[in-house]
């Protein structure tokens, strides 16, 4: 966890505690403490109380008294309903980046892509899962979505717990790079059916992967 930050101190502990939670750096199931916590982190208990409280709202965070603060186990109905409400706002999105792409655009999309095959090549799944979530918001960004790509982003942590859980047990990297490329062929060619068509094949991946998953760690689900 880096030590440097901007905005207040409660701000910057609910994001650290939830990128870590995020890229499975704090397990599903694991305790934390808000005294270890602001000790790592070098502030006060007061903001980590805080973004514990907020954690917890996000259903990130299960607070039980006398017993202590305990990372949510993977709830596959949340990342059902977080898959589905991505799927309508991202198939909107690449349809509508099919009319608006530019060459700056396809241009970081190109070089993203590279950087993709690179990670793919070296096992770098923490790298990988960046570059994902960069890619699609280039998608975003392209036709003045970014904001809504922000919004897909912030409620889509159980989504993407589960996402990188698929990525470090090495399931569907070629898939998802494959896909990848196919959205940006589709984009370049302003076919905006294919480009749908791909973008669902590409969100529904995850569906996939759950059983195999819940099988490798059952103890990381509820």
């Amino acid at each position: 966890m880096n030590s440097t930050f901007t905005g207040s101190s409660r701000v910057y502990v609910y994001q650290t505690l939830r990128d870590s939670i995020t890229s499975l750096n704090l397990k599903p199931g694991a305790a934390i403490s808000e005294k270890e916590i602001a000790a790592e982190l070098n502030v006060s208990r007061t903001p980590v109380r805080e973004a514990f409280l907020q954690l917890a709202h996000d259903q990130l965070l299960e607070v039980l008294p006398q017993r202590g603060s305990f990372v949510t186990l993977i709830d596959l109905e949340q990342v059902e309903d977080a898959r589905f409400i991505r799927e309508q706002l991202e198939v909107g999105i690449v349809r509508l980046a099919c009319s608006t792409f530019t060459e700056a655009v396809r241009q970081d999309m190109e070089t993203n892509l590279m950087l993709q095959g690179q990670m793919m090549k070296n096992q770098k799944y923490d790298e990988l899962f960046k570059l994902d979530g960069a890619f699609h918001r280039l998608i975003a960004s392209s036709c003045g979505k970014l904001k809504v790509a922000e919004m897909i982003q912030h409620m889509n942590v159980h989504f993407d717990r589960l996402r990188m859980l698929s990525l470090s047990s090495n399931l569907n990297w070629p898939a998802i790079y494959k896909h990848h490329q196919e959205i940006l062929s589709a984009i370049i060619d302003q076919d905006a059916n294919r480009a749908e068509k791909v973008m669902k094949e590409h969100l529904s991946l995850i569906t996939v992967d759950q059983v195999a998953l819940k099988e490798q760690f059952p103890i990381y689900f509820k």
